[in-house]
């Protein structure tokens, strides 16, 4: 029987199909072989956001390292030199080309995802494709460039460790992609739920590069926990970018502080995150095209 319910030569036919497109899903729903079977497009837009953001200058992927070693530099001069703020026995150099290393991540993943919707909506309304794959290329793209400036990072840390002697790795080295697969997953959880609330309120849009920003004070990128009076160390462990931070730092310089406790609280903090973004995605999706 054919789809519209016909026989051929008085045979029955069952018809398969290939692509069912339903409106009805569960909220928590993540159809992953759908987007096994759109890889190639998620690659596609990997590779693009690769090749063209830098396609029209001068340095191209050069920038990759110049940002992370200027930003550093004037991290050092500003707070290490002029302000005076203490980085816990770690040379202000590496402390900072660490810090910006895994925060940059963080934050354009969370930049990028944010617009997903409101950047996207041409294509969205053209097209079906799974939703998900926009924010997970940006994921992708991102860590990309992560990698060009980890590799930045290490090469710094290993002269520091070879030539100079004062830093040395730990056990907790073994922790660091785990560590990164929690900042992605951040990343992409504040990524899509800012997004799927932009759709409705523009006004967000204008607030997330100032609140990314703010966070970034509100974590240990330019200090150290310890500098911070123990008073006051409990508010900023309850930011759960504050234990990957200083297991990361832990892990390279042998400084800092590894509670396994706050780094399961960053934990689940993260699922419940990722969960309740894929929820209000999935329950945007449906109906953005109509207020966006």
């Amino acid at each position: 029987m054919t789809p519209d319910g016909k026989t051929i030569n008085g045979t029955a036919l069952e018809a398969e199909w290939d692509q069912v497109i339903s409106s009805k899903r569960y909220a928590l729903q993540v159809n992953f072989a759908e987007l096994w079977r759109y890889r190639d497009l998620l690659l596609m837009f990997v590779k693009r956001d690769i090749v063209t953001v830098y396609k029209q200058t001068i340095l191209g992927p050069a920038w990759f390292f110049i940002q992370p070693i200027m930003t550093a530099l004037v991290f050092t001069f500003v707070f290490g030199n002029l302000a005076g703020i203490s980085t816990g026995g770690v040379p202000q150099i590496l402390f900072y080309l660490s810090s910006l290393t895994i925060w940059n991540y963080f934050s354009d993943t969370l930049n990028v995802t944010s617009k997903t919707f409101t950047e996207n909506a041409g294509i969205f309304g053209k097209v079906y494709f799974p939703r998900l794959i926009m924010p997970l290329s940006k994921v992708l793209s991102g860590f990309f460039k992560f990698l060009i400036q980890f590799s930045l990072f290490l090469i710094v840390w290993l002269y520091y460790m070879f030539f100079v002697g004062n830093v040395a790795p730990t056990m907790w080295l073994i922790t660091v992609p785990f560590l990164m697969l929690l900042m992605a997953a951040m990343g992409l959880g504040c990524g899509i739920i800012i997004t799927s609330m932009t759709t409705k309120y523009r006004d967000l849009t204008f607030l997330v590069a100032f609140g990314v920003q703010l966070l970034m004070y509100a974590s240990p990128v330019i200090y150290p926990v310890s500098s911070v009076p123990e008073n006051y160390q409990f508010y900023l462990w309850l930011n759960p970018l504050t234990s990957v931070f200083e297991m990361f730092k832990v892990a390279f310089f042998g400084e800092g502080v590894a509670d396994m406790g706050w780094l399961l609280y960053s934990s689940v903090f993260t699922l419940v995150l990722l969960a309740g973004g894929i929820i209000i995605f999935n329950n945007v999706e449906s109906r953005f095209i109509d207020t966006v």
